[in-house]
């Protein structure tokens, strides 16, 4: 048997794929052209080869991306879906915005709380939100990145940035980076993000055998705290609302079920990926107290992707002095969650739409 190649290695090696140059979707009367854009580096893993497809009709923002700095081997699949989802976090912010990404879950985001806060800063508390978990992610902004904010993605290991606009001296600093991936992205304000806007259908998974599932977009009704239904005796302060209308648009993009802990507008705590959703809070709770912000859960907020099916989890919230929650409601015992809520002087808040992101 001959000796196997190194598995550190194949990490930066592009595996050569044979997939086509073209395809074409029909979706009833319509016929989509898509076109090789780039051999990825690999797939999921690197055994598996992978190519990049961008569809004929625009606006595109992922699919006509213009990389300004490959880094050694190119995107992976798992670097371009994290640039990806990182763009549909920060697309919601009108103000400057900041998502670090692994693994498709944000380990932490962070929007601007006014004048005051440079992107540098943004940056900072995003990525120290869960500084352990933003080694090796991918960094996306909503606005120009300029030099600071490039010094300090620079502090530690981050596989890519992609923002709309980068300043020169900006990219100068990141050439310094060997395996760094700069990437450029157009047309943010030009994709759909709340219900009512025009849809695109969406190819979310492909099954064992080759079926696919088609699906509209996850968009929302939710465009700021006039849209929150408040349910509770226990009523949100002004910056508990905007908190968890921050919170919500995170949250949209966690793994279900999940679950996003924040304050200031910037995430303490993610938790994604779970079977139930008091072990998401739990999880999100813990890991906040774990990477540093136990003293900053005093006054936060949380947002869960479903309803609270028991009181357990607004329990345990009342537990670290989280003030406010946001959830879509629907749940046989809302009644007793609401009253939960009220005897621990936490107030909640429904959007009447659940945001569960599966794939």
């Amino acid at each position: 048997m001959s000796k196997p190649k190194s598995l550190r290695k194949s990490y930066r090696a592009r595996l050569e794929e044979g997939f086509p140059e073209t395809m074409k979707l029909i979706i009833g009367d319509e016929e989509i052209e898509y076109t090789k854009s780039m051999s990825l580096r690999y797939g999921e893993n690197p055994h598996q080869p992978a190519a990049f497809y961008s569809p004929s009709r625009g606006p595109l923002t992922t699919g006509a991306m213009e990389i300004l700095k490959t880094g050694k081997g190119g995107l992976s699949q798992t670097n371009l879906e994290d640039v990806n989802n990182s763009m549909n976090i920060v697309r919601y912010f009108e103000s400057p915005a900041c998502a670090v990404m692994k693994h498709l879950n944000p380990s932490g985001v962070a929007a601007s709380r006014g004048p005051g806060d440079s992107l540098r800063d943004i940056y900072a508390r995003a990525r120290d939100s869960d500084s352990l978990a933003a080694f090796g992610s991918v960094v996306g902004f909503n606005t120009s990145v300029d030099e600071g904010t490039a010094d300090e993605i620079l502090a530690s290991y981050v596989e890519g940035v992609v923002a709309p606009a980068y300043d020169d001296e900006a990219l100068e600093l990141f050439e310094g980076k060997k395996d760094l991936r700069v990437i450029r992205v157009e047309n943010l304000g030009k994709m759909s993000r709340f219900i009512g806007e025009p849809l695109r259908p969406v190819m979310v998974s492909m099954q064992m055998d080759g079926s696919i599932v088609l699906t509209a977009p996850m968009l929302t009704k939710i465009r700021g705290p006039d849209d929150l239904r408040v349910v509770t005796e226990t009523k949100p302060t002004d910056e508990q609302l905007a908190d968890l209308v921050f919170s919500w648009y995170v949250c949209m993009n966690v793994r279900s079920n999940g679950v996003v802990l924040s304050k200031g507008r910037a995430t303490l705590g993610v938790g994604t990926g779970q079977q139930d959703r008091v072990t998401a809070v739990r999880l999100a709770l813990e890991k906040a107290v774990a990477r540093g912000h136990g003293d900053e859960l005093p006054g936060s907020v949380l947002a869960s992707d479903g309803f609270f099916p028991f009181k357990d989890s607004v329990d345990l919230l009342a537990e670290y002095g989280v003030t406010a929650c946001i959830q879509p409601g629907g749940s046989i015992r809302d009644k007793s969650v609401r009253e939960a809520c009220d005897e621990h002087g936490i107030a909640m808040v429904f959007t009447d739409e659940r945001c569960f992101r599966h794939f």
